[in-house]
């Protein structure tokens, strides 16, 4: 079987699109589409379900590439590094959210760098739990971290730790909310105080209140930005209420900076996962990577 038409495939089925996968090759979407149709004669089974956006593999199509991906990645490494080059000064691509990825596994990841580590170098990138499990599929990431579980056997994720939220404020706001109000009606007695959010649909304060008070919020947000740092600084100048990570918003709570007016028994969790294109722990230095992050969570948690 032609090696070329075996990566040409598994390209595709990263990316669920001829059209992405002949830009990812630098080939043209007619010569991508040649390549799996030769693919399939020679298998003689369909490897693509053809859709009005994109393809969908079929059986036989995630079974190949199950099977094909990891020893194709291998090969690459092998061409990529040389074998006679140190596997430890690769570098690692990484990807996450911004604000978990900036203060929680960046730091984590130094001391595998520089003269007093391993010798591996980090390239890290930004964006939403889709965007970074179709970024590590397509093959731009080494690891990835999500809030999103993937599907299908192409990528494979770990749990690695549990985020707590917290309903955090101002002192002046808190002063308003009555806590006996807020134990007797719940989200009723916070309706008319003003909300700090990371998007319009209010994705914290929803999933908040849903698991706390079992309703949806009433206000829309005063402040909308897409930055959970921007929100405790936002939160903290007074602009209104906030849900945020209790790792984020710890050091503030510890200074009086912005209080917590409501502390259920049972806090909203949100779980992180480490996600890797399935065969690619063999490789050292996504090895390391993916093992010191893991290490560090049973600090984080």
């Amino acid at each position: 079987m032609d090696l070329a038409l075996l990566r040409t495939f598994v390209t595709v089925h990263r990316a669920g699109s001829f059209t992405r996968a002949a830009a990812l090759l630098g080939l043209s979407q007619p010569a991508v589409t040649s390549q799996i149709r030769t693919l399939e004669r020679q298998l003689g089974r369909p490897l693509f379900l053809r859709r009005p956006r994109g393809v969908t593999p079929t059986t036989m199509g995630d079974e190949l590439a199950h099977k094909a991906a990891p020893h194709l990645d291998a090969l690459v490494e092998i061409a990529e590094t040389g074998l006679d080059d140190d596997s430890s000064l690769r570098t690692l691509h990484l990807a996450g959210p911004p604000e978990f990825t900036a203060e929680r596994a960046l730091p984590a990841l130094t001391e595998l760098c520089g003269d007093d580590g391993q010798g591996l170098t980090l390239r890290a990138s930004f964006g939403t739990a889709e965007e970074v499990l179709e970024g590590l599929a397509a093959g731009h990431h080494d690891l990835a971290i999500s809030t999103a579980r993937p599907r299908g056997a192409l990528l494979t994720a770990t749990p690695l730790c549990d985020e707590e939220h917290v309903l955090v404020a101002a002192p002046h706001w808190a002063d308003r909310i009555d806590a006996g109000r807020l134990r007797r009606d719940g989200a009723a007695a916070l309706e008319d105080l003003p909300v700090v959010e990371v998007h319009e649909s209010l994705p914290l304060v929803s999933r908040y209140w849903a698991a706390v008070f079992d309703s949806r919020p009433a206000a829309s947000g005063t402040v909308v930005v897409p930055d959970l740092r921007a929100v405790l600084a936002c939160a903290i100048a007074g602009a209104g209420l906030a849900v945020l990570p209790r790792y984020l918003c710890a050091a503030a709570l510890e200074r009086g900076e912005v209080v917590a007016p409501h502390e259920p028994a049972v806090p909203p969790l949100r779980t992180y996962v480490l996600v890797v294109r399935a065969g690619t722990l063999a490789m050292p230095h996504v090895a390391r990577a993916h093992d010191r992050l893991l290490g560090a969570a049973t600090e984080w948690c």
